[in-house]
């Protein structure tokens, strides 16, 4: 079945049918009036999976989440910026477990009903009392998302959000997600949380999002860590009505490419949005001999510190790509190598080209620096995203707590 989709402008994750949103200024975080606390709802109860991060230490609100899921009867998902609850012992876990109580007190659901996450500083305490007032005092709204929004940002400059409606509005998938620094997903990004309104099988949709979030959120890197919060969670109240989607029915291949479509765009955001970023990096890699080698070639580009800075100085050095591509486990034959940056060619089957150099870094200074590299090997392809490395974002991680 074709698959035809279509931008929301302005979209988010309450751009989709039967969703509510809202957030409050807490007081969690003590730098400025912004937004810390937020709550998506549906009245309808949920089908619901998540992805998390493999990082061994994780956050008390990933361990609430990974026993609650995947399930049936998900209604809502409480978040707090400023503090991940991470590294907290039992308080923290309980805390976490309380979130969820007055979250669904509120509501006038079930605990279990409930989800929740948490982003800020790791080994920080959670200031329940304010929170407990906090959550009393969200109001939801249909337009509450861009709220939502930006209640979850920690050292993001730009909130993230995007929704779109698939074959004419037969189920339409909203997002947001936050992430700006400790960005080198094993699983999602540091948060992300999806809203659709399709009838969907629950086994299904956990496949779904799992390959949404291989193509999209496990390949960007910003700075190479990996955080103990990392969460993708999405919500499918089934308002939409449509067939239900499962494996091998029509609709399952349509929802696929929707759902990849809109966590590739969020993973982006992501990525140019990295802590003090000036540019994009988009690496991709053809020619491979299979997908975990164009993969892990990919990633190793963009995450090296000096593809990184080079890209930052506009210097088209080029050889640091290539070295990264040889220790990156993929294989790589020198002479059947091919290599451009923004388009204009610097090696071909190994050899460099006579380029004007100055052509190349004129080139490099747009907002978007794409490297496109063959290893003419096979057909497997892959492509990564991150951001140029510079002296603020030294600034933003040495400054962070004090």
């Amino acid at each position: 079945m074709k698959t035809i989709i279509d931008f929301i402008e302005n979209g988010t994750i309450t751009s989709v049918k039967g969703f509510k949103a809202g957030a409050v200024n807490a007081g969690i975080k003590k730098k400025g009036p912004k937004p810390d606390l937020g709550i998506v709802y549906s009245e309808t109860p949920c089908t619901a999976a998540g992805v998390f991060t493999r990082n061994r230490i994780k956050a008390a609100p990933v361990i609430v989440c990974q026993k609650r899921l995947p399930s049936d009867d998900i209604h809502s998902i409480i978040v707090n910026s400023g503090s991940a609850n991470a590294v907290t012992g039992r308080q923290g876990m309980q805390d976490a477990l309380e979130m969820t109580v007055l979250t669904a007190d509120k509501l006038g659901i079930k605990p279990s009903s409930t989800l929740v996450a948490s982003t800020g500083v790791i080994g920080r305490k959670l200031p329940m009392d304010i929170i407990n007032k906090g959550i009393d005092s969200i109001e939801l709204t249909e337009n509450g998302g861009y709220d939502f929004a930006k209640a979850i940002m920690t050292t993001d400059t730009v909130s993230k959000e995007v929704a779109v409606s698939v074959n004419s509005g037969t189920f339409t998938i909203g997002g947001v997600a936050k992430g700006s620094g400790m960005i080198h997903p094993d699983m999602g990004t540091m948060l992300c949380f999806l809203t659709t309104d399709a009838v969907i099988d629950k086994d299904f949709l956990t496949d779904a999002l799992r390959k949404a979030a291989d193509v999209s959120f496990n390949m960007i890197s910003v700075d190479t860590d990996t955080s103990t919060n990392d969460t993708m969670i999405i919500m499918a109240n089934g308002l939409a009505n449509n067939d239900r989607i499962a494996y091998k029915t029509k609709l399952a291949e349509v929802f696929q490419q929707a759902i990849d479509e809109v966590c590739i765009y969020l993973a982006k955001a992501v990525a140019a949005d990295g802590e003090g970023a000036g540019k994009l990096i988009e690496v991709n890699v053809t020619g491979a001999p299979d997908m975990e080698s164009a993969r892990n070639c990919a990633k190793t580009i963009v995450a090296s510190p000096l593809v990184k800075t080079a890209i930052h100085g506009c210097d088209p050095n080029w050889g640091r790509i290539i070295a990264a591509a040889g220790r990156s486990g993929a294989e790589i034959v020198e002479l059947k190598t091919d290599l451009s940056i923004c388009g204009i060619g610097l090696l071909l089957q190994g050899i460099a080209l006579n380029n004007n150099y100055n052509e190349v870094s004129k080139a490099m200074e747009s907002e978007v620096v794409v490297i496109d590299l063959n290893l003419n090997l096979g057909r497997a392809s892959a492509t990564a995203w991150g951001c140029d490395l510079t002296a603020e974002y030294v600034s933003i991680n040495a400054d962070y707590t004090t």
